[in-house]
């Protein structure tokens, strides 16, 4: 009676799953090998030829290569600011709450105002904010920020980084918060410096936080999609370009919804094999620590 009762309160996720979830894939999967175009109901099944076509693309294959790079990059770098982040708004200073409030409201406003906001500033014309900073304190000359493929990547990663540490550097505060005090009072007595603290203490303290905030950072970063389309729209070519940009442009705006199909399922392939990469890699270092 009591499995009955449970598997009772597990039909409506259920349900949900297989409606939002299931069923959706299912029919990518299926139109993958069809030549289905998003309008016509009448399909016919091309086998792999979809998939021969993801792989001779190269605006799908930029735009793969800019995901990886954009998800890799950001992960790695707000993981590296927010921990120290996180370690100095654990502190005890004058105007710490606002500080804290400072940093998290970073991370308040969505991907796509961001990029809105920061491709004024990055403007590669001269009454750009940034290039007429440089122009009027050091007289330097206009700096095509979004208009150059290299700066233009470097651009997007940047504002992706300024705005994930606030909200991040929160997450580790949190775990901060709750390692006892009286383990570094006793490494104190026992004569250990802050490096060794922070090594022998903190670090492995922190491990579950960087296990949860690592996951959300490379699955949200494979799956960016409006700060690169707001900054750059994708720009300049395909050197922004990102997957989730590509599967709408070639599944709704060009019509090629077959295409789009065969770049989801492989992006879905790609995300979950991050993902148990990420599971099995932390699950081993839980092990080793515990």
């Amino acid at each position: 009676m009591e499995n009955l009762t449970s598997a009772g309160f597990l039909l409506p996720i259920l349900a949900v799953f297989t409606i939002l979830f299931a069923v959706p894939l299912a029919q990518t999967v299926y139109y993958s090998f069809t030549d289905f175009s998003g309008y016509s109901t009448d399909v016919s099944f091309v086998g792999l030829e979809n998939y021969r076509k993801v792989f001779s693309d190269p605006g799908l294959l930029q735009g793969l290569s800019f995901t990886l790079l954009f998800a890799i990059s950001t992960t790695i770098l707000i993981t590296v600011c927010a921990i120290p982040l996180a370690i100095a708004l654990d502190k005890k200073f004058f105007g710490r709450d606002f500080a804290r409030s400072t940093f998290f409201f970073l991370s308040v406003p969505s991907m796509a105002i961001l990029g809105l906001v920061w491709q004024y500033i990055f403007s590669p014309l001269e009454s750009g904010v940034l290039n007429t900073i440089l122009r009027t304190v050091f007289g330097a000359d206009a700096v095509l920020w979004l208009a150059e493929s290299s700066l233009a990547r470097a651009c997007v990663i940047f504002v992706g980084v300024w705005g994930g540490v606030g909200w991040h550097a929160t997450l580790y505060l949190a775990y901060l918060q709750a390692i006892p005090r009286d383990l570094y009072e006793q490494a104190e007595v026992d004569g250990a410096s802050k490096l060794q603290q922070f090594g022998n203490i903190t670090l492995p303290q922190l491990v579950p936080g960087i296990v949860v905030s690592t996951f959300l950072l490379m699955s949200g970063g494979l799956k960016v999609y409006d700060l690169p389309y707001t900054l750059t729209k994708g720009g300049p070519g395909f050197s922004t370009n990102t997957l989730t940009q590509s599967i709408i442009v070639q599944g709704i705006a060009q019509g090629r919804a077959n295409v789009g199909s065969a770049v989801a399922v492989l992006f879905t392939i790609a995300v979950a094999a991050v993902v148990l990469a990420q599971l099995a890699v932390a699950n081993r270092i839980e092990r080793s620590m515990s």
